[in-house]
């Protein structure tokens, strides 16, 4: 099963206690993998597709639960994708659905299909319990998030910019930066930073999920810590052997046209040391010298030595 599988599953199994809660969650599934029908009759019918089992039994307990609906799941052959299987959770009776679209405030006083989607004077989503219900419900209805291992993505698929709008707005009542973009047609609202999925997840209570996201990432961190130190001392020792290269090519050059004996004391006791010593650092060839003589020290005489072997080969 796909991260993404694991997650629905976990918050598929989260029942809220609240009643006003299970309608929050509800209104989202419908809003975003539900259709409203009306009949010539004017009878209304509210049906919820899916193509997760996990998120259909979620459906049909909810309303249960929420309304004491009783509904089948029906399943059939997806048209669009091979090997792939679409669930239906359908309310066929005109007075139940009635019930589920009027707690869902989906339609107004006059009996007409109207979404609220407002955040502030949307009854379904007033409080901060009901919010995260909401968020949950429309990552099981039209949510993604990638493997954790691969990249860090987390998405939920809107039909219209204005329920892209409620829905970004609702998250960020959790201080959450999530943005939306255009992508065929329909709008995006998604997370890139690890940082803010971890949070989306323990907003939508998926704690299992989080605590699996969040062992991925430390692991991650420390491949990155780890390779950044590598690839420094790697970096620095190329220098240090490349600077040890050049610098015996100098004194080499140097002992092999004027000789060593034409440099002062210190340049000639620095120049044999390195020519010994071709691998040691510039600490290490300080120790060898007498009296000893410090990092910085031993690197004048050495830059020292490569301006008098170049004004040589001038």
């Amino acid at each position: 099963m796909s991260f993404s599988g694991k997650v629905k599953d976990e918050l598929s199994r989260q029942n809220s206690g609240a009643r006003h809660c299970q309608i929050a969650e509800l209104t989202a599934i419908i809003s975003l993998c539900g259709r409203i029908s009306i009949s010539v009759k004017d009878t209304y019918m509210v049906k919820i597709h899916t193509e997760n089992i996990a998120v259909a039994r979620k459906c049909f307990t909810l309303l249960k639960k929420t309304f004491n609906i009783n509904t089948e799941i029906s399943r059939r052959q997806n048209s669009t994708v091979k090997n792939n299987e679409m669930y239906s959770v359908i309310v066929k009776e005109h007075e139940d659905a009635k019930k589920v679209l009027e707690a869902a405030k989906l339609i107004d006083k006059d009996n007409e299909i109207a979404e609220n989607l407002s955040i502030v004077n949307n009854v379904v989503i007033m409080q901060e319990c009901c919010k995260r219900a909401f968020i949950r419900g429309a990552f099981l209805a039209a949510g993604s998030i990638s493997a954790p291992e691969k990249f860090y993505h987390f998405e939920i698929v809107c039909t219209t910019m204005e329920k892209a709008r409620q829905l970004q707005e609702i998250i960020k009542f959790f201080k959450i930066d999530a943005k939306i973009v255009e992508r065929k047609k329909h709008f995006v609202v998604y997370i890139k930073e690890g940082s803010g999925i971890v949070d989306i997840l323990n907003v939508m209570e998926a704690h299992v999920s989080l605590m699996e996201l969040e062992n991925v990432r430390i692991l991650k961190e420390m491949r990155n810590s780890v390779n950044r130190k590598v690839n420094c001392e790697t970096a620095n020792l190329k220098k240090t052997v490349s600077a040890s290269v050049k610098q015996i090519e100098d004194i080499t050059y140097i002992r092999d046209t004027i000789g060593l004996s034409g440099l002062s004391k210190g340049l000639e006791e620095v120049a044999e040391v390195r020519l010994n010593n071709p691998e040691a650092s510039l600490k290490e060839l300080g120790s060898m010298l007498n009296p000893p003589v410090g990092k910085s020290g031993v690197n004048h005489r050495l830059r020292k030595i490569c301006e008098i072997a170049d004004g040589l080969r001038n």
